[in-house]
């Protein structure tokens, strides 16, 4: 059995928080997409747990986590993430790495500063810097540098390749130089430390498919940022929806069980693009500071605003998804009215019709309805029917309009503090 757990809408939705819940009774959860420009936070025990690279299913002990093929790994920033569990007592004997994933070097890092640079300023993506992107397009110019290549004898004539072409483009733009026997020097330590963890990642999921054994896997950020049905360019650089799980996993789609959307009982973005909800106001302060709005990597503010039910809808349409998780329903709650978009009106007409076209999208607006807030301490409640009337109108509304049910309802930023329906 495989459950996919993904973003609905622009990441930072709490993915974490399902994944460790839906691990308990994993044996493996897997990391697909994405890289260390992406953070889970998971509250265990009044002790907060910030992943970058991990899944964060290895704080359940006999769940076996997997960084797979379709991962950029920063090897400096996983040694690190590494070291930090251990230092908290989380045992790492059940990481595995695989061996298809492509590595992170610092022209990369260099490269993402640059071309960000370069853009007009309305042109910014708003990216974390974290090399990202310029190592998916190593892997698609097919120069990357894979796993494989880094933990073998090949490391060294590839890296020497690579930094010596980056040189030349970096010299025109009067960029300092990198020096190969240097980065050479450093990242040995790296792929020396990290080689016991890798291994053939595909071979390990379809030993486990074919024991019965269960799976979830995650994906980084979330639909709306999806460089194919994202809000292009203002996207990230792999595919964080349905299709980014089987190719950055190998496990094909007759093994999906279940899809869960992650999203929040109001929204949040991160960095430039659109945004058709967002409360550029004092709401969209008080959400804020309610939700603890600042980026698990970045530490940036978060741009707030209401839950936009007709990009839910779209996200429910792309993934196939068979059930929602509505986290942060304690933190809207908190208000006194709550409002819930539930079309788009253009030229006159008001549909629930999502469009990443930035021409069509200039001319509407959000369409909402308006509820009741005032949920109270809904932090200990255990079950949906116990909610507060105003709570559970919210909830159906959202069914309804979406067409698929809301199986986890965050009620507070614990572990335990979920409602599983």
């Amino acid at each position: 059995m495989v459950k996919v757990v993904l973003g609905s809408f622009y990441g930072d939705e709490g993915k974490g928080k399902i994944i460790d819940y839906l691990a308990k009774d994993s044996d493996f959860a897997v990391r697909c997409t994405g890289g260390n420009n992406a953070g889970h936070t998971i509250e265990v025990g009044g002790k907060k747990y910030a992943f970058h690279l991990i899944p964060s299913g290895i704080l359940n002990p006999n769940t076996k986590a997997i960084i797979g093929n379709g991962v950029v790994v920063d090897p400096k920033v996983l040694v690190e993430e590494i070291e930090n569990l251990k230092t908290n007592g989380i045992d790492v004997n059940n990481l595995y790495i695989s061996d298809k994933a492509h590595v992170i070097f610092p022209y990369h890092i260099e490269f993402d500063h640059l071309l960000e640079n370069l853009r007009d300023e309305k042109d910014k993506i708003g990216t974390t810097k974290r090399g990202i992107g310029p190592a998916y397009c190593d892997k698609f110019e097919r120069s990357g540098i894979r796993v494989e290549d880094f933990i073998s004898d090949r490391f060294e004539s590839l890296l020497k390749r690579n930094v010596r072409q980056r040189n030349r483009i970096l010299e025109l733009y009067g960029c300092t130089l990198f020096d190969s026997d240097k980065i050479l020097q450093e990242y040995r330590k790296y792929a020396e430390y990290l080689k016991p963890y890798v291994t053939d990642t595909v071979y390990m999921l379809h030993r486990a498919l074919e024991e019965d054994k269960t799976i979830v896997c995650e994906g980084a950020q979330a639909t709306l940022l999806d460089i194919d049905f994202g809000s292009y360019p203002f996207v990230t650089s792999s595919n964080p929806t349905i299709g980014g799980i089987s190719t950055g996993s190998g496990i094909g789609s007759k093994y999906m069980n279940e899809v869960y959307g992650v999203l929040k009982g109001y929204s949040s973005r991160v960095g430039s693009g659109p945004y058709m909800t967002e409360e550029n106001s004092e709401i969209g302060d008080k959400i804020r500071e309610l939700g603890h709005e600042y980026g698990t990597t970045t530490k940036r503010p978060r741009r707030c605003g209401w839950l936009d039910a007709v990009a839910l809808k779209y996200a429910v349409i792309l993934n196939g998804m068979t059930g929602l998780a509505l986290n942060h329903l304690d933190t809207i709650g908190k208000l006194d009215k709550i409002k819930l978009c539930v079309a788009y009106r253009h030229d006159g007409v008001e549909d629930m019709r999502f469009s990443t076209n930035p021409d069509y999208v200039a001319k509407c607006e959000p369409v909402y309805e308006e509820f009741e807030g005032n949920f109270g301490n809904i932090s200990n409640i255990k079950k949906r029917e116990d909610l507060p009337e105003n709570a559970k109108k919210y909830l159906s509304r959202i069914e309804e309009l979406v067409g698929v049910p809301v199986k986890f309802i965050g009620t507070g930023a614990g572990r335990e503090e979920l409602i599983v329906d």
